[in-house]
């Protein structure tokens, strides 16, 4: 087995290319939910974040990750799950932001209506599509439990809202 030396700059490369099960146009890193990586005792420890305690993609990220390191010739790898802090949707990247709204998904919005906006309205959720912010939410969850469902009232599309945390 040959040794692979070790460099940050490149694994962050790889960790580019290891998808999120649930939303495949987004990576790990896009997604903000790795928190570190090093090199301890000659291994590689990846320390990750998963968006919501216990989110069930983290088995399938943790091991795409150990097969994507591995394919790159760094076989010692640990995956090390960080709890806190919890991770937020301001951890994701505003480039992964981008990716979701272009594959029909609603990005984060401060101030949706799952924030539970006591004594002023809910910022309105655009329209992936149409960008209208003539929009209502139909169910508190959608496709997975970090979205949301709305629907635009412009367009008629439904559509999945990634949800703040």
């Amino acid at each position: 087995m040959v040794t692979i030396e070790y460099s940050k700059e490149k694994i962050y490369e790889i960790l580019e290319q290891v998808k999120d099960p649930e939303i495949p146009v987004l990576s790990v890193i896009d997604m903000g939910i790795i928190r570190d990586v090093q090199e301890i005792e000659g291994k590689i420890v990846v320390s990750i974040t998963p968006t919501y305690s216990g989110c069930p993609a983290m088995n399938m990220i943790a091991a795409n990750i150990k097969i994507h390191l591995a394919a790159a010739g760094y076989f010692q790898v640990d995956i090390k799950e960080v709890l806190s802090p919890a991770w937020t949707t301001d951890w994701m990247t505003e480039e992964g932001k981008r990716k979701l709204k272009e594959f029909g998904i609603a990005p984060p919005v401060r101030g949706g209506a799952e924030n539970n906006v006591l004594f002023a309205e809910p910022t309105p959720v655009p329209c992936p599509r149409c960008e209208s912010a003539n929009t209502e939410l139909v169910s508190q969850f959608g496709s997975t439990a970090c979205k949301a469902m709305y629907k635009c009232l412009d367009c008629l599309e439904p559509f999945d809202y990634f949800k703040c945390h």
